[in-house]
């Protein structure tokens, strides 16, 4: 399953879309509901060539930890989704500097009984399924996460070599057989280019990020 979580830069989604497409590859594009996400007419060309579009939600952290108002935040921005394309699936944006957990408004409702299918982080089964996200623009970040993680079984893919830090190393571990046979990748494109100056901008920006999710994930293990 391959999975892109659409947080910045659309157009960039788009690019990545299309050279799926060319390939034969269908895959999920998650929009969240902000500006620097939310680009209809994106939305419809990645859904016009055959990707599924889910909705990218952050409910309890824009509605600051009020469920009711993040429930209707959610239903509402659903609704204008599917307005727009069929939506199915959902998928928790993580808001590593929120202390809401957007997956916790399932504690309280049921996003089955609204026509969803499924959300990744709580209907797979990862007994069955590697993990695999480029979260803090490195394949083991892991490491400095928040909450794009699955800790119940991190250590144990750990104890099996299942770490890569560079695509390199993915590429390797395929190439030898020793890559699972089932896994869930995560990406997210506006951290993937071939121009040079956006490709510096991403890292030294996400190299600042991952010091503060450091510290972050530090105080989280501390509780």
């Amino acid at each position: 399953m391959l999975r892109h979580d659409v947080d910045l830069k659309p157009q960039n989604s788009l690019q990545t879309a299309m050279i799926e497409h060319e390939l034969g590859w269908k895959t999920t594009y998650y929009f969240r509901a902000v500006p620097e996400s939310w680009d209809e007419a994106i939305i419809l060309q990645i859904a016009s060539l055959g990707h599924e579009v889910g909705y990218h939600y952050e409910s309890l952290t824009t509605c600051h930890g009020d469920i009711e108002a993040a429930y209707q935040d959610f239903c509402t921005n659903l609704e204008r989704l599917r307005q727009l394309v069929p939506v199915t699936s959902i998928c928790m944006h993580g808001s590593p500097k929120s202390k809401w957990d957007s997956r916790d408004l399932w504690k309280h409702y049921d996003y089955h009984q609204l026509g969803i299918n499924y959300e990744p982080y709580l209907d797979m089964d990862f007994s069955k399924f590697f993990y695999l996200t480029d979260t803090g623009r490195r394949w083991d970040g892991f490491k400095m996460s928040v909450r794009d993680k699955i800790p119940v079984f991190q250590e144990q893919w750990v104890k099996e070599g299942l770490v890569y830090h560079t695509t390199d190393d993915i590429i390797h571990a395929i190439q030898k057989a020793t890559f699972p046979r089932k896994v869930m990748i995560t990406t997210h494109p506006q951290r993937w280019t071939d121009n040079r100056v956006e490709w510096f901008s991403e890292f030294l920006s996400q190299s600042a990020k991952n010091l503060v999710k450091k510290m972050l994930v530090k105080n989280q293990n501390k509780m």
